[in-house]
């Protein structure tokens, strides 16, 4: 199966993953086209019916709106759900084998990677950086200019997701270097911009072929 190539931006939130991953959309690298798969807008809008998935059921978008509610992960039995959002996105994008796919949000723990890779191969990871006090200041700013709409910013949903970005996403790093990813650390300060971050990492993707 010809799946597109994948590039994993992991960081906590606030980090600035959206940003750049929008920035990395619409400047590609090199001369290969990205397309920013970003999975949090992806839930939001389905959840808020700005966004129709065909094969998900009202099960299946009552669930969505569950997980957004209590700011939890999809687990290994639910994986279904953002299969099938995925899919639909790469259907949309009309992505393929010369392209690369900028995963935002996806997968969030070691248990969804597998899963992930039905569909996609994770190349690289891309880690921004930054420490639990830098996120509440880039949060407190709207550093990256994409928050405003945000209302999951509150201090204690803002620390519930530091505490699982920890425990369930951040084990991610090991996972893909065993399997051979490479992986790119840009360290992000509280006025980091996704211009910051782009210029940091896009000659240390391109150096390494991608």
């Amino acid at each position: 199966m010809n799946r597109p190539g994948a590039i994993l931006l992991l960081g906590p939130t606030g980090s600035g993953k959206t940003p750049l991953g929008e920035m990395l959309q619409s400047r590609g690298l090199g001369a290969v086209r990205c397309v920013h798969f970003d999975f949090g807008d992806r839930l939001r809008r389905i959840a808020g019916g700005r966004l129709a998935v065909d094969d998900l059921t009202d099960a299946d978008l009552a669930f969505v709106a569950d997980v957004l509610d209590r700011g939890a992960l999809l687990e290994n039995e639910h994986f279904h759900i953002a299969e099938d959002i995925l899919r639909a996105f790469l259907a949309e994008q009309d992505a393929g084998p010369d392209d690369w796919v900028i995963l935002n949000g996806l997968p969030r723990h070691a248990g969804q990677a597998d899963d992930v890779d039905r569909a996609v191969e994770v190349r690289a990871v891309i880690e921004l950086s930054c420490t639990p006090e830098t996120v509440r200041q880039r949060l407190a700013a709207n550093t990256g200019g994409d928050r405003a709409e945000r209302v999951d910013d509150n201090p204690a949903s803002v620390g519930r997701k530091l505490e699982l970005y920890a425990a369930r996403t951040e084990p991610l790093l090991a996972h893909y270097r065993r399997r051979g990813a490479e992986v790119i650390t840009v360290n992000v300060g509280p006025d980091t911009t996704a211009e910051d971050a782009h210029r940091d990492l896009s000659q240390g993707l391109l150096s390494l072929g991608f």
